[in-house]
């Protein structure tokens, strides 16, 4: 339960100050906040789903796991229940079936957006790089998530881009961005004004 500003945690009033700063300049409907899953490094993301604060956002990548359908139908409810906006990656189908609110796409899948832009109420896609970025102003994407910002411990975090170079990226890009990669409560007031904030296990509640 989301408790009063007076009550939370140093790290939990920048995060929240951080996400209300993002949503002030995001267009409707994008959350300021997501949320990634991810097997190996929260494989309970049902835990942290239902902690996260109203209006927030979830990206569910299961990877082609076995329990895939009952993962993404469990965080359909949760999110139903706590106003989330849930996307499931790479899975247009499994995000139909359950109910999720639209899908996100790997960079390298971009072009299959085309095919779904009717069917997805909310379409984000992932850049690592100035030239994905610029390459997403030819599809239906509503969002980019760029990676990385600052340094991370993810394995598959390239070299990051900093949030001066990042905030450069931002203010050209075809579509509004988030910051992706090593964003936490203690930085995310550096992208924030011109970002919203995306990570797997720095920005939980």
């Amino acid at each position: 339960m989301l408790m009063t500003l007076k009550r939370q945690s140093s790290p939990k009033r920048k995060l929240m100050t951080a996400a209300r700063i993002a949503a002030a300049h995001l267009p409707a409907g994008l959350p300021p906040v997501f949320f990634l899953t991810d097997p190996q490094r929260t494989p309970d993301p049902a835990s942290i789903a239902r902690h996260l604060p109203e209006g927030w956002g979830i990206i569910h990548r299961h990877f082609g796991a076995a329990d895939a359908a009952v993962g993404a139908a469990q965080l359909a409810d949760i999110s139903r229940q706590r106003r989330l906006r849930l996307l499931i990656a790479a899975d247009p189908h499994l995000a139909l079936q359950v109910g999720a609110d639209g899908v996100h796409w790997p960079h390298a899948r971009l072009s299959q957006s085309r095919q779904w832009k009717d069917r997805m109420g909310l379409i984000t896609a992932s850049a690592h790089s100035p030239a994905e970025l610029r390459a997403i102003a030819g599809f239906p994407i509503d969002a980019a998530l760029v990676s990385a910002i600052f340094p991370s411990a993810s394995p598959s975090a390239g070299k990051p881009l900093g949030a001066p170079a990042f905030r450069r990226l931002a203010l050209s890009a075809p579509c509004p961005v988030y910051a992706l990669g090593g964003v936490t409560a203690g930085n995310a007031a550096e992208v924030a004004p011109f970002a919203g904030l995306a990570a797997v296990d720095g920005l939980t509640l």
